[in-house]
């Protein structure tokens, strides 16, 4: 009973705030960016927003079944929950209906989950457990073999089997708890430049088109080739940012008013519920408003590196840098794709748009995270 107390006064509440926060911000937009004079209560089955809410309220009960859990269950079954994820990885292409070229949802009756969104938060486990061993130290690159295959397994199989790139680019993100364990900053050098020079290829169009075909499905092109200016499609691949720094634009200083957002209403702005959710709150809570959802993802993204700063094991330290990283990536594309600033590939924003999976998928990273933190006062140097 005395430990079980102490671990819900170890627990960061903080976080815990900051999440709610930003969840409970991200549903209310769900339902204005689905919101018409015909629409139903924010509750209701028969808008999205409703739907959110059940979700909402899982992902806390979710939450709190991880807190009673002991700390040692994740790096005991760190490799079994790898293990089982990566096959659940190569089954899902041959269960999921195509859903816009991409394999990987699984559809359970009347619920829809996508695996990939999990495979995270148990990839970051393993690389922790595999990390956090015994005499084990980041000195050349051959010791970042194994941590590297690690991540590379489940990003090929996201991106060439289930055809979803943007969730096979997030696992980039473990690059930074590797840098804080010790890989060199040649390697981050080495990763910035190859984007450079990728960026230079495609925009002078240096490689034969049967080449970047092999890479890249015709719409990742496409989007690419607007991005850098190369090719003018305000009614194809460039439609969705254009509407998207319209809506943004139109908000102002202070916004429209909460469903008040007429971009929004008329429906100019497809997937304005899940990866383009931020478009909302530009048109409805304008400049301002935006900024202090910035300003609220950035304290809990700080909060995060806080807290794996302050581990006293390495499998916990790096789990957390993984966690932060994890959703720093997240942050930092969807924002930037929705004005226009970086390709779209379509990855939602932690904990606001529209998705059971994926709001899921941020509790366990998350909950696991303040489970270990919890237990850290039981722990010595």
């Amino acid at each position: 009973m005395n430990q079980r107390n102490n671990i819900w006064s170890g627990v960061d509440w903080i976080t815990i705030i900051l999440f709610l926060a930003l969840a409970i911000f991200g549903w209310m937009n769900i339902y204005g960016a689905g919101y018409s004079f015909e629409q139903t209560s924010i509750f209701s089955f028969s808008n999205r927003a409703g739907k959110q809410f059940v979700w909402l309220l899982t992902a806390l009960v979710m939450g709190f079944c991880i807190l009673m859990i002991d700390e040692k269950t994740y790096d005991i079954l760190g490799y079994w929950f790898y293990g089982a994820t990566i096959l659940l990885l190569l089954i899902t292409p041959f269960l999921a209906h195509d859903i816009k070229g991409s394999l990987s949802w699984i559809t359970l009756g009347p619920v829809s989950l996508q695996p990939a969104e999990f495979a995270k938060c148990f990839t970051a486990i393993a690389i922790a457990k595999y990390m956090g061993r015994y005499g084990y130290r980041v000195e050349t690159w051959k010791d970042l073999v194994i941590p590297g295959a690690m991540v590379l397994l489940p990003m090929v199989i996201i991106m060439f089997m289930q055809k979803e790139t943007g969730s096979a680019l997030v696992f980039l993100a473990f690059l930074l708890p590797f840098y804080r364990q010790g890989m060199t900053g040649k390697i981050m050098v080495a990763g910035l430049v190859a984007i450079i020079v990728g960026v230079i290829v495609l925009k002078f169009n240096l490689l034969p088109d049967s080449v970047i075909d092999k890479f890249l499905q015709p719409h990742q092109k496409t989007r690419i080739e607007v991005l850098l200016g190369n090719k003018e499609d305000p009614t194809g691949a460039g439609y969705n940012v254009n509407q998207s720094l319209i809506a943004i634009g139109s908000g102002g200083f202070f916004g429209k008013g909460y469903l008040k957002g007429t971009q929004t209403k008329l429906k100019f702005v497809p997937e304005q519920d899940t990866d383009f959710i931020f478009c909302t709150v530009g048109e409805e809570w304008g400049f301002f408003g935006s900024l202090l959802v910035l300003l609220a993802y950035l304290a809990f993204i700080l909060r995060l590196i806080m807290i794996a700063e302050r581990q006293r094991d390495i499998f916990s330290q790096v789990y957390a840098y993984s966690v932060a990283s994890i959703f720093l990536f997240h942050l930092t594309i969807n924002v930037g794709m929705v004005l226009g600033l970086l390709p779209v590939i379509g990855i939602p924003l932690p904990m606001f748009s529209y998705g059971g999976s994926s709001l899921w998928g941020f509790t366990l990273l998350l909950f696991i995270l303040l489970r270990l933190d919890a237990s850290r006062v039981n722990k010595l140097y």
